[in-house]
C-alpha cells in the first residue's frame, strides 16, 4: 500500500485557497467545522495509526472508516465521537480503501492494491466474500452502491468493476468486468478515483484525475462508454471522493485541502462550479465524504506524512451541507 499510495502523492500537492470558511457567491456562510447549534461534535479523533482513507454513513448516525494500514473498519457514534474496530483486518496487505454499506447492514469493502472486493456482514463482524480482481497494477479505490450493482473504481487501469446485487442485497456469484472507452484517459498515476450516479440515476460519474489535468467523466453502465462532463474552467486534479445530494455534487479535492461544489444537470453530462469549502485549520488531506442529515463528514488522510507510524494521528472533520 506504501507504493500505491505514494504513487498517488504524486498528483502534487497545492496549497488551500481560501480562509477556513465557504468561499465563493455564497457569502455570510457560516465557518466550515463551527459548531451546528446541537451538542453533536463536528469532528472526533480516530484511533492513532488507523490512516483513513473511506467513509460510508447509513440510516443511523453511525460512520464507518476502512484502514489502509491493516484493513480494519471502525464504527463511530457521530452523537458522541466515540468509536471501536467492529471489523478486525487481515493486515496490512488486505487494506480497506472505499467502503459502503447497503440497507441490509453489508459492509462492501474496497481492497486498495490487494485487487481485492470483499462483502462484510456488520451484525457478526465477518466478511463474506472475496474477490481478486485486475492485475498486479490494480488498485481497487473506491464504490458506490446501484440498486441492483456494486460499482468500483480500478486506479491504475481502464475499467470499473461490477458487483451484480440481488432483490435485497445479496452479491452475485462473480465480478463483471467494464472496460472505460470513449473520451476515457489513462494516466500513469492514480487515475479513476471517486465514483457516484447522475443526478437522474441513469449513468455513472467517476472522477478522472488525469484527462485534460482533472476532471469528471459520465460513463455508461451498460457499455463503459465515458464522455467528458463540461464542467467549465473547473480541474479536478486531486478528485478524490464524491458525493451527489440532488443536483449539487461535492468533490473532495484531498491535497488541496478542499471540497469543490458543482452544481450538475439532471443528466450529469453538464456542471457549474458554485462554491468551494476549504478549512487550512482542520483539513489535513480529507478523502472522501458522507452525509448525516445538514453535516457532510470526512476522514483525514494525511497523505502529507510520508512516512505514518503506529503513532500517527487521524481525525474525522464535517461541514455544514449547502442548500439548493
Amino acid at each position: 500500500m506504501q507504493r500505491s499510495f505514494a504513487r498517488r502523492s504524486l498528483l502534487g500537492a497545492a496549497a488551500a485557497v481560501g480562509g477556513a470558511a465557504l468561499v465563493g457567491p455564497l457569502d455570510g456562510t457560516a465557518a466550515a467545522t463551527e459548531a451546528t447549534g446541537s451538542r453533536w461534535p463536528a469532528g472526533f479523533p480516530l484511533p492513532d495509526g488507523f490512516r483513513p482513507e473511506g467513509i460510508t454513513i447509513g440510516s443511523e448516525p453511525y460512520a464507518y472508516f476502512g484502514s489502509i494500514a491493516r484493513g480494519d473498519v471502525y464504527r463511530a457514534s457521530l452523537a458522541t465521537g466515540r468509536g471501536r474496530v467492529i471489523i478486525q483486518g487481515l493486515g496490512p496487505e488486505h487494506p480497506v480503501t472505499g467502503l459502503k454499506i447497503d440497507a441490509w447492514g453489508r459492509l462492501f469493502l474496497c481492497g486498495g492494491d490487494s485487487g481485492e472486493i470483499r462483502v462484510a456482514d456488520l451484525r457478526t463482524g465477518r466478511i463474506t466474500r472475496t474477490f481478486t480482481v485486475g492485475t498486479d497494477v490494480t488498485l481497487v479505490n473506491d464504490v458506490f452502491l446501484t440498486p441492483d450493482a456494486a460499482w468500483f473504481t480500478d486506479s491504475f487501469e481502464p475499467q470499473l468493476y461490477k458487483l451484480p446485487l440481488g432483490r435485497r442485497g445479496e452479491p452475485g456469484d462473480r465480478i463483471i468486468t467494464v472496460p472505460l472507452t470513449g473520451d476515457w484517459v489513462q494516466g500513469t498515476v492514480i487515475t479513476a478515483n471517486g465514483i457516484t450516479a447522475t443526478p437522474d440515476g441513469r449513468a455513472l460519474l467517476v472522477a478522472n484525475d488525469f484527462a485534460g489535468g482533472g476532471g469528471l467523466m459520465r460513463v455508461d453502465p451498460r457499455t463503459g462508454v465515458a464522455r467528458t462532463v463540461d464542467i467549465g474552467p473547473t480541474l479536478l486534479p486531486n478528485g478524490d471522493g464524491l458525493l451527489l445530494l440532488g443536483r449539487l455534487l461535492y468533490v473532495v479535492q484531498q491535497r488541496q485541502n478542499a471540497i469543490d461544489v458543482l452544481r450538475l444537470d439532471n443528466a450529469g453530462t453538464k456542471g457549474t462550479a458554485i462554491t468551494r469549502i476549504t478549512d487550512p485549520e482542520h483539513f489535513r488531506v480529507p478523502t472522501t465524504a458522507a452525509v448525516w442529515k445538514d453535516r457532510i463528514y470526512l476522514p483525514n488522510a494525511r497523505f502529507d506524512v510520508t512516512e505514518p507510524t503506529p503513532e500517527t494521528d487521524y481525525d474525522v472533520v464535517s461541514v455544514k451541507r449547502l442548500r439548493p
